[in-house]
């Protein structure tokens, strides 16, 4: 196939998304391994090498001795044409062996509108899409990520799903499928049943689900022993679980071209509209010895010369400037640049702000989220206008020009003033450039970029039972904005409205939308996350066809007492307190966060974090 493969790239756009060979790929004997994982990312290239947990677990895997782990990207369209021209299917970077001569196919869901091409990379590996059809002849298709907290609508199609984080459950769902071959007891059915029984594991198939008459679900039921609920898995010691030293180093741009330091997992805050926030507790902190020493070792086994540090809320690390000082010691010297995502206003302090003016100055971004202090009340981000303020002053008098600013709309209990807040609040911090005495006069004086997304209700959240508004309504309120901003300082974005309605479809859909999927896939659809490939018209012709109504799943709300199709699904967080925090937003009433004060959200179940330090 090699040949043959080294002629279809030269017919397509980017070969270098499929060559592989990169810096640091991994590269075993298929004699010597016991078990063979496809890593796959529904989506192109360019953003699946960008995606932390994919290293993380890429080079965890392979650093098993039989274990050889590679990398599958989805293919763009001319590259899919080509394979099946071809007849070429779906394969390992490293081997550029067909997946589905494999043990596993597995696949990291981080959006649900990449779920078409998962189905595609099924079909291109010469799988049956749904899962009740493979028997032993195929590989076992497993499913990971934030997206597996609701993997309701791909239930059809996946035999596991690892709930919460994969470093150890997954080894442990790998180690069952070794022992089990080795006696020569495996058969599939057997196996699931097993799997089943490891906390972190969710078989769909051996659960019932059965439906009322106005749609809603009517019950989840186990079957075989399975648990009732499946509780996720998280990682206890982040200073002693597995990172890689090394990651891939790619030939081509991706979308974040630099090595990553993840810093702590989890957040404090509890914004109501955040599922990361929620399904992601408790925080626990890696220290700053452990982040400085992968830190280097990965710019030197890579060559980088700027890395991030990675979380939720990077400002919310209780030891940032320690860490910082410690960086400095070396990136200084070394010329490497340090990149700080993810500020909260009221985490940038001038301490911070000047150990920032050591590194290589670019824009500064930081989400407000909502125009007015009602709905960011609303919403509990906790953050008030003065500090908004006080933040752009801190970082236009640092030498700051550019501030990126995001937002949301289609908010909860929002209303058309919190719209022309957003531009109302924009403007002032332009003012507040002009008004700073010792800003940086650049050659354009200051820019302020307003990103507006379209707000979708999200599982395990205080706004899970909510209804996203209607198409109509967003793009209504994104007129509105547009027609409220009125200085050339501010440029303005937003996210279509169209896209983020059937996200909100697919977030909280039950099993009932794999049909749907299903036809979409036969109507070909595909990469639905890219613009120039998503067709609202098609897939609404597609549900009508399947007798589904979209608005049921996007914009209807929830009674407290409905079956939601993941109530089955245990995060830590209660359901009890996710309503009581649903009751606070329509009071506009906030609550602390997780370092003031508990909440007794439930995530002190996993004893660990911040939920027993205080940390």
């Amino acid at each position: 196939m090699t040949y043959q493969l080294d002629d279809m790239l030269l017919r397509v756009q980017k070969p270098g998304r499929y060559a592989g060979g990169e810096l640091n790929s991994v590269v075993k004997d298929p004699a010597k391994v016991a078990v063979r994982f496809a890593f796959c990312f529904p989506d192109l290239y360019e953003v699946g090498m960008s995606h932390l947990g994919m290293k993380i677990l890429y080079s965890q895997f392979n650093s098993v001795e039989d274990v050889w782990c590679e990398r599958v990207f989805a293919p763009d369209l001319d590259m899919e044409a080509e394979m099946k021209a071809n007849g070429v299917r779906l394969f390992g970077l490293e081997s550029r062996d067909p997946i589905d001569t494999f043990d596993f196919i597995g696949f990291t869901l981080q959006y649900e509108m990449s779920y078409p091409a998962l189905l595609h990379m099924l079909d291109l590996a010469g799988l049956p899409l749904r899962a009740a059809v493979r028997d032993e002849r195929f590989p076992l298709v497993v499913a990971g990520g934030p997206c597996a907290c609701n993997p309701e609508p791909l239930a059809d199609f996946i035999d596991i799903f690892f709930l919460g984080e994969g470093e150890e459950v997954d080894l442990e769902v790998i180690d069952l499928y070794r022992q089990m071959k080795a006696d020569g007891t495996y058969n599939k059915a057997e196996f699931l049943k097993a799997a089943a029984q490891i906390e972190g594991v969710y078989v769909p198939s051996l659960y019932d689900v059965t439906y009322n008459e106005n749609g809603t679900v009517a019950a989840v039921t186990p079957q075989d022993g399975a648990p009732a609920r499946v509780k996720k898995r998280i990682i206890h010691d982040l200073d002693t679980v597995f990172y890689p030293d090394a990651f891939v180093v790619p030939y081509i741009d991706i979308v974040h071209d630099r090595a990553v330091s993840e810093i702590f997992r989890g957040c404090i805050r509890g914004c109501r509209f955040c599922q990361a926030g929620f399904i992601y507790r408790p925080v626990r902190e890696k220290s700053p010895e452990t982040i400085d020493r992968q830190s280097h070792a990965l710019c030197e086994s890579t060559g980088y010369e700027e890395f991030s540090l990675a979380s939720l809320s990077t400002s919310d690390y209780t030891k940032l400037e320690e860490l910082l000082e410690r960086l400095l010691q070396w990136t200084e010297k070394e010329q490497t640049n340090i990149s700080l995502p993810s500020l909260r206003v009221d985490g940038f302090s001038e301490e911070l702000a000047n150990k920032l003016n050591v590194l290589r100055r670019s824009g500064l971004t930081f989400a407000p989220e909502a125009g007015t202090q009602r709905l960011r009340d609303v919403i509990n981000k906790n953050l008030t206008e003065e500090e908004i303020l006080t933040t752009a002053g801190k970082a236009f008098s640092g030498g700051w020009t550019s501030v990126k600013l995001y937002f949301m709309n289609g908010l909860p209990c929002e209303r058309d003033e919190d719209i022309v807040g957003i531009a109302d609040l924009a403007q002032k911090v332009v003012e507040t450039y002009f008004a700073t005495p010792n800003r940086t006069h650049g050659k354009n004086g200051v820019n302020v970029s307003v990103s507006v997304s379209c707000f979708v209700p999200k599982p395990h959240t205080p706004f899970q039972w909510e209804p996203q508004d209607t198409m109509e309504e967003l793009e209504r309120k994104q007129r509105l904005l547009v027609e409220s901003v009125h200085s050339k300082k501010i440029s303005l974005s937003w996210h279509e409205a169209q896209v983020s309605f059937l996200e909100a479809v697919l977030a909280r859909g039950d099993r009932r939308l794999g049909a749907a999927l299903e036809e979409g896939f036969r109507r070909g659809f595909n990469l639905d996350s890219w613009s120039e490939h998503f067709s609202l018209e098609g897939w609404l012709s597609v549900f009508s066809d399947c007798g589904l109504d979209p608005a049921f799943y996007a914009n209807r709300r929830r009674e407290y007492d409905e079956v939601l199709p993941w109530d089955h699904l245990d995060y830590g967080v209660t359901k009890s307190f996710l309503q009581k925090e649903n009751e606070l937003a329509k009071a506009a009433a906030t609550t602390p966060n997780c370092r003031e004060k508990c909440a007794g959200c439930g995530a002190a179940c996993w004893k660990e974090g911040v939920c027993v330090d205080g940390r």
